[in-house]
């Protein structure tokens, strides 16, 4: 049996057919963990959706950004982007199947192998934050994903603001911070204040901040915390972090990462974009 991480695959089911096809992918055997944004941007998100359904456990997935803003539209809470590229999913035969299996996906995963601890997350982990928090914070999401306040949620989910977590957070607030960190983290202070403008790499953080993975006492240290979302920060091999968006859908690759076990090391499989690149790169 084989577990496999796989950066954001954004609607590349060609893509995505030819890294399984890489790696001998069998549903029977082995385990593939998505990080997140499984839709959006590419042009067959509704072929990525389908596909993963067929897989059941043997596709586990986190829910990113662009995930949540294909509930959000689909929902009438948020208005499509000109970017989008998912009315395949909206005016599919099976939408609502598609819609609800979706809201069944995580948050956050931890995830034990040779007795390393990961924790899977879409884009980044509050510097505050322990794995056994950001798990519990994550599920308060969850639970509301699932539940039957999910408009109200949507509705609500949108705004950079509270920039920072404080415990005494309850209601609107305290999930819209949960979301902005695990779906769209790059940069914060090293007190947690969290910036959602800069999306260029390493070298370009804003006067202040600084990679949310290299804020001095991250409680998420002691873990092997893996990620998406960044695709201008690549590949990303640390002993502490792994960074699996290549940005497949901007012309780059899609990576998997089959992980070791001992004192094996892991193994980076890429495939190219299948001849897609967004319009305008």
């Amino acid at each position: 049996m084989a577990l496999y991480l796989i950066g954001d695959v954004q609607g590349c089911d060609a893509a995505l057919a030819h890294l399984l096809d890489e790696i001998s992918f069998s549903p029977s055997r082995d385990t593939l963990y998505f990080l997140g944004d499984l839709v959006n941007r590419g042009p067959d998100s509704v072929g990525v959706l389908r596909r993963l359904m067929a897989y059941g456990a043997a596709a586990q997935c986190l829910l990113g950004n662009h995930d949540l803003h294909l509930l959000a539209t689909a929902s009438g809470a948020r208005r499509p982007s000109r970017k989008d590229t998912l009315s395949q999913v909206l005016d599919a035969p099976d939408r609502a199947v598609m819609l609800h299996w979706l809201r069944q996906q995580h948050m956050a995963l931890q995830l034990v192998h040779q007795d390393q601890t990961y924790l899977l997350v879409h884009a980044g982990v509050l510097p505050e934050w322990t794995a056994t928090q950001t798990i519990a914070h994550a599920q308060e999401v969850e639970a509301v994903v699932q539940g039957p306040d999910l408009d109200e949620f949507l509705r609500q989910m949108y705004a950079n603001e509270p920039a920072e977590w404080r415990d005494s957070l309850r209601g609107a607030a305290r999930l819209r911070v949960i979301v902005n960190a695990l779906t769209r983290l790059r940069f914060c202070s090293a007190e947690g204040i969290m910036e959602f403008d800069a999306k260029e790499g390493l070298d370009k953080a804003p006067k202040g901040f600084m990679p949310w993975f290299n804020v001095p006492g991250r409680q998420t240290a002691d873990v092997v915390v893996a990620f998406g979302h960044w695709s201008t920060l690549g590949w990303l091999n640390r002993s502490d972090v792994l960074a699996l968006d290549s940005g497949c859908v901007w012309g780059g690759h899609l990576s998997a990462l089959k992980l070791g076990g001992g004192k094996l090391a892991h193994e980076l499989i890429q495939v190219p974009c299948q001849g897609w690149q967004m319009p305008g790169t």
